[in-house]
């Protein structure tokens, strides 16, 4: 079997909290990763225009080697990210850790890096926040040349069942799970072309429904399971949008459901008795990662191929989410290349 280099989305992880973009260690910046051209400086200049600063913390530094592939896993703090991360790191992989929570960022860097061949590093970030995605993303590309392996398992369950807002004023779920990760996954793009052959693997969920574009923000009739199921079927629409811009390019796209109520936090804070175990969620996301049997778009359930809610293989629902994702990003990109967009 072809060992792909990958760049994997998964969304059943947790919430990050508020903060600075932070790194352990100090991975250098390369030449490739100061003169990516205009892409660079596109995603740079979104940026710099938060404000945002990023802060290295002070661990043990932590470089990827010339042979090692480097893997970004979001919400790998806990549950089923921190299982991927570990995995990873113990095949051998760089795994750039990401979370909420400093203490906890740090514990799953100190198992990786002990336990070997891996190795690893921890950032903090807030998906609530666009302006510290730009950042995370920005400070990214500045400590790494390549990408093969970005797994966003930053995610918010549908408890508790009350409407939120992000700082940036959008409905908590749609941002978090979704509009996050997109900005994320167009500015880390470049070093994703650059690794091919690549993969990303939008990890989303079985609990899905149609988007209402008159309301996407749902004021009317609001309720937790409809938020996070519509911003679990924009994650599976946006795979089918990836598959078909990065074709030919080496980059492969998956989506799926790794499993049903594992014994992860969001599944805790529901109150459901789990059906499934946290390696089983793992199992299916690492046969996403590395089977080469599948089409680019294809949707999986755990280990199946299944299909999604029927909206996501309409086109033009897909083009008008893309467009208001663009607007409330403030970005538009095309194979890496990226420029600002709104007025941001």
């Amino acid at each position: 079997m072809k060992r792909f280099t990958n760049l994997v989305i998964v969304a059943s992880g947790c919430v990050l909290a508020s903060g600075r973009v932070l790194a352990s260690g100090r991975a250098l910046a390369s030449g490739r990763a100061l003169a990516s051209g205009l892409a660079l400086a596109g995603v740079g200049a979104l940026a710099g225009a938060s404000g945002f600063a990023a802060e290295v913390m002070a661990q043990t530094p932590a470089v990827p080697a010339q042979d090692q592939q480097v893997v970004l896993v979001t919400g790998s703090t806990s549950g089923l990210g921190k299982e991927l991360a570990m995995r990873f790191g113990a095949r051998g992989d760089h795994v750039i850790v990401h979370g909420r929570n400093e203490e906890r960022g740090a514990e799953v860097v100190d198992a990786i890096n002990a336990a070997g061949p891996g190795s690893a590093r921890f950032y903090r970030a807030d998906f609530a926040s666009l302006a510290q995605v730009r950042s995370f993303a920005e400070t990214l590309l500045a400590d790494y040349d390549r990408l093969d392996i970005l797994i966003n398992n930053a995610g918010f369950g549908s408890a508790p069942d009350e409407r939120l807002l992000t700082e940036d004023g959008h409905e908590y779920r749609f941002q978090v799970n979704y509009l996050s990760t997109f900005l994320l996954t167009h500015m880390l793009m470049q070093r994703v072309l650059d690794s091919a052959p690549s993969r990303i693997v939008n990890v989303s969920s079985g609990a899905q429904r149609p988007i209402d574009f008159d309301d996407v923000m749902i004021e009317n009739n609001f309720s937790g399971g409809r938020a996070y199921a519509q911003s679990k079927l924009a994650q599976v629409m946006f795979t089918h949008d990836l598959a078909e811009e990065l074709e030919g390019t080496g980059v492969v796209v998956g989506s799926l459901h790794p499993a049903t109520y594992m014994p992860t936090g969001m599944v805790l804070r529901l109150g459901v008795t789990p059906r499934a175990t946290i390696a089983e969620g793992a199992d299916a996301v690492m046969q996403v990662v590395d089977s080469d049997e599948f089409e680019s778009g294809q949707y999986f359930s755990g280990l199946r191929q299944a299909r999604a809610n029927a909206q996501a293989y309409d086109a033009q629902a897909r083009a008008r989410l893309k467009q208001l994702s663009e607007e409330l990003t403030g970005i538009r990109c095309r194979l890496g290349r990226c420029q600002a967009v709104g007025g941001r």
